[in-house]
């Protein structure tokens, strides 16, 4: 969550042109991160949520994605940049650690 508010925050500042393209497709993957995390943690099998937990791996990287692309053409700084995907390293590691886990449990 608290990377899809920094998101939000960092696209505040893009120019009203982008409303639709830029701003709309970072906003839209960094909140379908955490809401597949939820929405896997929902569902009642393990294997269910491994699978929301590798869209949200998915959604991750068009996120990061999106953030390169945003500083190569100038929307965003190079240190917000850094911060963000700073920000995404850490959950993709965290993601990654669960998925794993939860793979361990299942085979035990």
């Amino acid at each position: 969550m608290e990377l899809a508010v920094a998101c939000y925050s960092a696209t505040k500042l893009f120019p009203n042109s982008e409303v639709y393209g830029m701003t709309s497709q970072i906003r839209r993957s960094a909140a379908s991160i955490a809401a597949n995390i939820a929405e896997g943690h929902g569902r009642e099998s393990t294997g269910a949520f491994i699978q929301f937990l590798r869209v949200a791996q998915g959604s991750l990287k068009e996120l990061e994605t999106h953030l390169i692309l945003s500083e190569q053409v100038g929307l965003l700084k190079a240190d917000e940049l850094s911060s963000l995907l700073h920000r995404a390293e850490d959950i993709g590691k965290m993601l990654r650690a669960m998925v794993r886990s939860l793979q361990q449990k299942m085979s035990s």
